[in-house]
Formats: structure tokens, sequence, C-alpha cells
């Protein structure tokens, strides 16, 4: 947010972890990220890496240790739910580890998002069905098997 024309991440920066990511899946991401290439700045993010299953967290762990010797300039940050620190990813990266609060109001932050997610021009897009022809969404309800 401290550079608005940035552009967000694209997707090979962001790897959105379930208990179902495989190992192939955080070793791509991981090359990526650790290999020294052309790509430019990159920050590369692991979200909810604390999902991870036990062995994929310590085949990734193995990976990570093996290829940060190729790049000591990477840049790699892992978010996890503070209510599972105590799982493998942050365990092992815990002499790391940074409580962040986010620093800007919601309704900043709504607004840097509605800059980088609206459609310039409106069309009969799926954008159209969102407000203010944003081309990204949330719909949720707080009573389950609502159809959402």
């Amino acid at each position: 947010m401290n550079s608005p024309n940035q552009p967000l991440p694209t997707f090979d920066e962001v790897l959105l972890c379930t208990p179902q990511t495989t190992a192939e899946q955080v070793g791509l991401f991981l090359r990526r990220c650790l290999i020294p290439c052309s790509g430019g700045e990159k920050i590369y993010t692991m979200l909810y890496a604390d999902e991870l299953s036990y062995d994929v967290s310590c085949r990734a762990e193995e990976l990570f240790q093996h290829l940060r010797h190729y790049n000591g300039a990477y840049r790699l940050v892992i978010l996890c739910n503070c209510e599972r620190e105590h799982s493998y990813i942050p365990s092992v990266f815990s002499q790391y580890k940074v409580h962040m609060i986010p620093q800007r109001p919601l309704a900043d932050i709504q607004r840097y998002l509605q800059h980088h997610y609206r459609v310039a021009q409106p069309s009969s897009t799926a954008a159209s069905v969102f407000k203010d022809n944003m081309c990204v969404g949330i719909v949720s309800s707080k009573r389950a098997g609502m159809g959402k």
C-alpha cells in the first residue's frame, strides 16, 4: 500500500496453502523464490503455511534449507494463523517471527484494493455483478446452505 501504483502480486508470487497442498506445489513455489533469475524483485508469500501437512512441511523445510544457499537475497513472507503457531512451519521459522497488526484503517485497505480490482471499461462481464464494477467480490452468509 506504500506504492499504490505498483501491481498486486501475480499468481506465481503467492501460494495459498491448504491441508491438500502437495510437496510438489510447495517445491515449485520455493524454487521460484529461492533460485536466482531475472524475474526482478518479487516478494513471495506463503499464506496459511501452518495448514500444510506434517510430511509436506518437513519436505518444504528440507528444500528451503538446501535452496537458500543459492540466493542470499530472497524475499519470502510466510503468513500463519496465530492460533496454530505450534504447527511445523511456524515452529521451524519461529526465529524470524514478526507479529503483525494491520497498520492502516480498514477503509484505506478497501480503497487500495478497489483501485486494483476495478474494471476500467464496464462491459457485460462478470464484473457487472459486483458493486462498483469490481472484478472480484466476496459473497458470504451467516447461515450454512444458502447456495452461495
